[in-house]
């Protein structure tokens, strides 16, 4: 047994910072609760305005578009339709709600933190290891600080989904950048660009399929905490797993398990898709 002597508790004086943090910031914490709540509010009143079929033909049009395949199109504009065939249709559009949230929010932050990153050495240097921490840092833990500052609620499970899912964004942007040929940037340089027309107008373009796989690791992982945001009063699908879990309901789990997959499979393969038009052809 550990030694009674060498035993010290953080707890309390953690406690009592956030207490005191509450109590001396409350108004911003509410204005940001605000803020993200109302946008929230605002992307889940799209989505159900948009109707049941609409989704379907999208998924279609899009993935027809953006990789000429018909069969695959196919099978994946039927998979929405299998969610709506489980009954969870608008749990489904609840979970998206919050996950489109977050990821805008990912890619408003992590975007410009990843030109950053590979512009600037050190901000390299300091966002690596907190980049490294936040990737292995287990997803229960970000809805400690999340429950703490805004309580329960859909605001918490967002600023927890966007936390967990900022890091792959902002690396694979940097990680793009970085790998622009630099002949392309000395012609361009040689040419009389400035630095911020070889951003926009050479690297960011030559970047670009690492940026959207960057957005399609950010937005898998914003899938990965829809079960998990449940706990925290995110709803929507989660909340179902979450409920088949508690009264050990293995088929409305079952259902529900399977409508996040489908969700899952759809965005990957439409994002996956999008990133691969970018990508300069083979010779």
């Amino acid at each position: 047994m550990f030694p009674e002597a060498f035993r010290y508790h953080v707890a309390g004086a953690v406690n009592d910072f956030i207490d005191n943090l509450i109590e001396a910031h409350a108004p911003l914490f509410d204005s940001i609760s605000d803020g993200i709540l109302s946008f929230l509010l605002g992307v889940n009143s799209v989505l159900t305005f948009i109707p049941w079929w609409a989704y379907i033909a999208g998924v279609f049009l899009m993935s027809w578009y953006s990789s000429k395949k018909l069969i695959s199109s196919v099978i994946l504009a039927s998979l929405p339709f299998v969610i709506g065939m489980f009954g969870l249709w608008a749990m489904a559009v609840e979970s998206l709600s919050v996950i489109i949230t977050a990821v805008i929010m990912a890619l408003i932050i992590g975007l410009p933190v990843g030109v950053l990153m590979a512009e600037m050495r050190p901000v390299a240097a300091v966002l690596r290891p907190l980049l490294d921490g936040m990737q292995t840092m287990p997803s229960f833990v970000y809805l400690i600080p999340a429950m703490m500052l805004f309580g329960l609620g859909k605001v918490p499970a967002v600023l927890a989904t966007l936390i967990y899912a900022l890091p792959p964004v902002i690396r694979l942007t940097a990680l793009g950048l970085n790998q622009v040929p630099k002949p392309v940037e000395e012609a361009a340089l040689a040419y009389g660009a400035t630095r911020w027309q070889l951003i926009r107008e050479v690297r960011l373009p030559l970047a670009m399929p690492s940026i959207l796989a960057g957005v399609n690791q950010t937005t898998m992982m914003a899938l990965a905490m829809v079960v998990i945001s449940s706990m925290i009063g995110a709803r929507g699908l989660g909340q179902e797993v979450l409920l088949s879990i508690n009264r050990i309901d293995v088929g409305r789990g079952f259902e529900a398990g399977m409508s996040v997959v489908f969700l899952a499979i759809v965005i990957d393969r439409l994002t996956q898709n999008m990133a691969k038009r970018w990508e300069p052809p083979k010779r």
